[in-house]
């Protein structure tokens, strides 16, 4: 599968902190390709660029993103999949530049419901923040099919601190997305939505868009020959 996801944030920090670019007015596209080597693996590789006035168009870094889950023959009553992500950010981008994530995954769908949640844990392995520990930066997503190509939803992304002791509220981020899923084919998927930051920590107002294409492997192979 390849996707591009894009976002523009249109209330973030004006200036910049701790040499960290700022993030307001600033376009950040991001390319993921995922690569399905088995029913209950894959491998997804990012890469991350961003674009505002005055600084052109620049590289942000890379990461690499392999996941397990449990296999539908299992007949499990949710879905539980084992994600971890490493990578490299620059410096200008982030105060830390190389990071590691291990993110559960569990989820419910029943009738036109669906509900996600995503307990991850963010570690700094190189950078201002890498003496903080895990930090818990737990994501969730409920959402209900409204036709057969339209579901609504809303999402859920925050950060809240290392795990021993989360940070100060004010210092804590907390977004909230309401959300639009377009079901247009099995090989398409379109995500929409508009990010509200409810603390000072967070960029306060954004729109994201995800588009995403899949392929068979074998598909392509006919087509080529």
């Amino acid at each position: 599968m390849v996707e591009l996801h894009s976002n523009f944030t249109f209330q973030g920090e004006k200036e910049s902190v701790n040499g960290v670019q700022p993030t307001a007015n600033a376009l950040h596209e991001t390319l993921e390709v995922t690569w399905g080597l088995t029913p209950w693996f894959e491998t997804g590789f990012y890469v991350f660029t961003s674009a505002r006035s005055g600084d052109g168009w620049q590289w942000v870094g890379d990461h690499v993103r392999p996941r397990v889950r449990v296999p539908e023959s299992w007949q499990w009553p949710v879905g539980v999949s084992l994600s971890t992500e490493f990578g490299y950010q620059r410096r200008p981008f982030s105060e830390d530049t190389w990071t590691w994530e291990i993110r559960p995954i569990v989820d419910r769908k029943w009738g036109p419901w669906c509900a996600s949640f995503n307990p991850a844990l963010e570690k700094s392995v190189h950078g201002a923040n890498a003496g903080r520990g895990f930090e818990f930066s737990p994501n969730f997503k409920i959402s209900y099919d409204a036709t057969r190509t339209v579901t609504i939803g809303v999402e859920y992304y925050g950060s809240l601190g290392p795990l021993t002791r989360f940070d100060p509220a004010r210092d804590q981020q907390h977004q909230i997305v309401p959300a639009l899923d377009l079901n247009l084919s099995p090989d398409w998927e379109l995500n929409l939505g508009a990010a509200i930051g409810l603390t000072r920590a967070t960029d306060r107002f954004l729109v994201k868009m995800i588009i995403g294409r899949r392929f068979s492997l074998q598909n392509l192979a006919r087509t080529a020959s």
